[in-house]
């Protein structure tokens, strides 16, 4: 059966962007546990970065556990509003007030105490944005099953989601985080963290209640969960979840998604100490090399199905991945090597700044393949157990993303120990033999992490054929399935 062949829903316009744009709030609590957590207890509190990573990296155990059930749940609950959007709506208060307090941390704790503190809080903060994300993606395989339209409803998501790190992070640096006398370096200004975790949390709060309340009209139009025939025991969710943690295809995702979101938290945690202490570069210059990201996001939204449509979601997600971080490392390659450009130089800024543009882009294309291709999960999941679990399957996702500010953070604390890079050090004091250690264990950290990643995508088998026959058998199935309820009501009963 050809893509001609299967008969599609339009999505309206508005509906399309609410959804994408509920990614805003990822966005915000990426951009900010992910570059700046780390940079404002270690460097602007004075917690050693080992006990800063580590109490985050923590956190995992917490995601670990939380994340597949609040998938299942969300698969498994009936509503008036239907399985997603009681936790989407639900999310939205304790997700804002749980980032705002997470960066006022009391006076007086040890640094024993200060990671106890850290990773309550980031925990808190993680399980609720899940219970918001988890759903909210679980709905891009209800809202359409056409193979193409998926990519590019994600394509939507990330670019959003984009302008919610980058866009959130530049304006921060511009507005919130502006050198003093006392501060001449911004974003070292402890004052300008009262501003950001107040704005950030409005923001969450925003992006949540519009992606809900956008689709809400959506709903009926979506798969809902089958009618229960028993109460649902522990068991059953863990039988579940174990039954999708078995599927090929979601596994070879899964183990690329840990890898390169970890390769992605390292970088995100890192890139403000390179800005910062290899390059030089001032708060309003790191602002404006923030919007790169942007760039790269209008630039992947309509590149990435096309790319899809030419190699194929696999291909193009491993191929993008691989030459986009050869690409995004090279400057700082160079740097080591001292082949690059001195601070100060008028060629340094704009050159960063097109290689961040353009290796940010890959990589974008990379992970909106990924995830569409962990929606064709679900449909294969289905034809060989009739259950669609939606949730399950992007409860992982969740908990992949959720490694960039878990293993990527820890990573990242190692490297800086491992370097020797010491805390609240003066961007003037730092040495060129500080910058060198801090780059070689850098690069090789974060270029492993990709290539081992991308290996896992070789298992994966699904290509659009397969998923246009998984489609077809579906709509046999429920055919027949209707045929014979309607059977059964003219035998057994008048048919209502």
């Amino acid at each position: 059966m050809s893509g001609a062949e299967i008969e599609t829903r339009t999505i309206p316009r508005g509906p399309r962007l609410c959804y994408g744009f509920g990614a805003v709030a990822t966005g915000v609590k990426n951009a900010a546990f992910s570059t700046y957590l780390l940079l404002f207890y270690n460097q602007v509190v004075g917690v050693p970065a080992v006990v800063v990573s580590t109490a985050i990296a923590l956190t995992l155990l917490v995601d670990a556990v939380a994340d597949p059930f609040i998938g299942r749940w969300s698969d498994v609950t009936r509503s008036r509003m239907g399985r997603r959007h009681p936790f989407i709506f639900g999310s939205a208060v304790p997700t804002a007030f749980f980032f705002v307090v997470a960066w006022f941390p009391p006076g007086g704790l040890t640094d024993l105490q200060m990671g106890v503190w850290i990773f309550t809080l980031a925990a808190l903060t993680r399980i609720s944005i899940s219970a918001f994300e988890i759903p909210a993606t679980a709905m891009n395989p209800e809202l359409t099953d056409d193979y193409a339209e998926r990519t590019r409803l994600f394509s939507l998501r990330y670019w959003f989601g984009y302008v919610g790190t980058f866009g959130f992070a530049a304006f921060s640096l511009a507005v919130f985080f502006v050198a003093t006398p006392q501060f001449p370096t911004g974003q070292l200004n402890p004052a300008g963290y009262v501003r950001f975790a107040i704005s950030g949390g409005i923001l969450i709060f925003i992006a949540i209640l519009v992606c809900g309340l956008g689709t809400r009209g959506q709903v009926q139009h979506m798969r809902q969960a089958d009618t229960p025939q028993h109460k649902a025991r522990l068991r059953d969710h863990v039988r579940e979840m174990a039954s999708a943690f078995g599927h090929r295809a979601f596994l070879a995702i899964f183990g690329f998604g840990v890898f390169k979101y970890t390769a992605i938290g390292l970088y995100s945690a890192s890139t403000l100490y390179f800005s910062t202490y290899v390059f030089d570069l001032t708060a309003p210059q790191i602002a404006l090399l923030t919007l790169e990201s942007l760039v790269s996001a209008t630039l992947a939204a309509p590149l990435a199905p096309r790319f899809s449509r030419w190699l194929g979601k696999r291909n193009t997600s491993m191929i993008m991945a691989i030459a986009g971080i050869c690409l995004g490392i090279s400057p700082l390659a160079l740097t080591y090597l001292g082949l690059f450009f001195r601070p100060g130089d008028p060629l340094l800024l704009p050159t960063l700044f097109a290689i961040g543009a353009v290796y940010g882009a890959m990589i974008a294309i990379s992970l909106i393949n990924t995830s569409s291709m962990l929606a064709d999960v679900v449909e294969d999941h289905a034809v060989r157990t009739g259950k669609h679990a939606a949730g399950v399957f992007f409860s992982a996702s969740s908990f992949m993303q959720q490694c960039s500010t878990g293993l990527g953070i820890f990573v990242a604390g190692l490297v800086l120990n491992a370097s020797g890079f010491p805390e609240k050090v003066v961007p003037g004091d730092v040495t060129r033999a500080m910058e060198q250690s801090l780059l070689i264990h850098y690069i090789p950290a974060s270029l492993s992490l990709w290539i081992v990643g991308c290996l896992f995508l070789l298992f994966y088998p699904i290509t659009e054929e397969r998923h246009l026959q998984n489609i077809a058998r579906l709509r046999a199935t429920a055919a027949a399935a209707r045929e014979q309820t309607v059977r059964d009501g003219g035998f057994g009963g008048p048919a209502r």
